[in-house]
């Protein structure tokens, strides 16, 4: 007599074991080659105002399916060619947080990848300028530390001292030729200007200020507290020094945080930094910190939208190729050539 119950477990085995194999096939990972973390976006991925992810998604992935990856902000897209991306959240906890949570995604094979971490930031006006573009040549968290109110100090003495424990985790130094390749491969870039960025710059009497946008190199500078002022610039500077990295060019808020989780998963290599100044870090002679932190309408430095499509025009060059190069890029930073 036929045994409906065995013939029942017999054809749900069978299912599983061909579900299992569907999904196998399925999970077949994508085999990254570039990544570009942005930190926000504005409104939509496409078709509003630009924040720092729109242009880079419009250029790679406005046919890419998102992949949702658990523990992260937002979706991952990616295209054939083995570019992908993922607005990853403001600040070091959030951008750090969300970076883990793709790195160790298994539908997502990295471990040959290129990051870019891009976005906006701000710049000292005596080293840069509105809509210029900066590749990070170290990178300094500029929280770790002890810090106290200035009147509690001698006046003009720093108000910053290093903790010790920190060592490992407060300063990395990027790749030197890989940096040396984005300057090589971006360093001419045309970039995009406005005529209120333009007018904006003539209010500091700093040449560095009123320069035109151009693509540099220096120190970024990681701090979750957005600070302004020429004491708190120089102490950034007087940070960056201290831990032995060149000049501090950029001020922003999560490159130190995702490199660090990068470096312990898979190695900072081939890890770049990329950031598109929109404002300084303090305000010119003739205002306050406060006005300058709580502009009136129509008193903001202007450029946004150009320094966000800059970052992309450069950042797209770096990646283009790196991907139509993968032959040379894919063991590893091939090494320049000859002069």
């Amino acid at each position: 007599m036929w045994n409906t119950s065995r013939w029942r477990s017999a054809a749900l085995s069978a299912l599983f074991l061909l579900g299992l194999g569907t999904s196998a096939e399925a999970a077949e990972p994508v085999k990254v080659k570039v990544f570009v973390g942005a930190m926000f976006e504005i409104g939509k991925n496409t078709g509003d105002r630009a924040g720092e992810f729109q242009n880079w998604y419009e250029r790679y992935w406005q046919s890419a399916e998102p992949i949702a990856v658990k523990g992260a902000l937002n979706p991952v897209y990616c295209n054939a060619d083995g570019v992908c991306g993922a607005v990853l959240g403001m600040g070091k906890v959030s951008s750090s947080a969300s970076m883990q949570a793709i790195l160790l995604n298994p539908q997502l094979d990295l471990s040959q990848a290129y990051f870019i971490i891009s976005g906006v930031a701000g710049t000292p006006p005596s080293r840069g300028t509105i809509a210029e573009v900066n590749w990070a040549t170290w990178l300094v968290d500029y929280d770790l530390g002890h810090r106290w109110a200035p009147e509690e100090g001698k006046p003009g003495e720093p108000t910053f001292m290093p903790r010790k424990g920190y060592e490992s985790v407060r300063l990395f130094q990027l790749n030197p030729a890989l940096v040396s390749w984005a300057m090589k491969l971006t360093g001419d870039t045309p970039l995009k200007d406005s005529d209120s960025a333009r007018a904006y710059r003539q209010r500091y009497p700093q040449d560095a200020a009123r320069r035109a946008p151009f693509v540099g190199t220096g120190t970024h500078m990681t701090g979750d507290t957005f600070f302004h002022g020429p004491g708190m610039s120089e102490q950034a500077q007087y940070i960056a020094k201290l831990y032995g990295a060149d000049d501090y060019v950029i001020t922003e808020m999560e490159a130190a945080a995702i490199t660090l989780v990068i470096k312990r998963t898979l190695g900072s290599d081939r890890v770049m930094s990329l950031r598109g100044a929109v404002n300084f870090d303090q305000g010119n002679p003739r205002e306050t910190t406060l006005e300058h932190l709580d502009p009136k309408p129509g008193e903001t430095a202007g450029g946004f939208a150009e320094t966000v499509e800059n970052v992309a025009l450069v950042g797209a060059r770096m990646t283009d190729h790196i991907v139509s190069h993968w032959d040379q890029w894919q063991a590893g930073v091939p090494a320049l050539p000859a002069q």
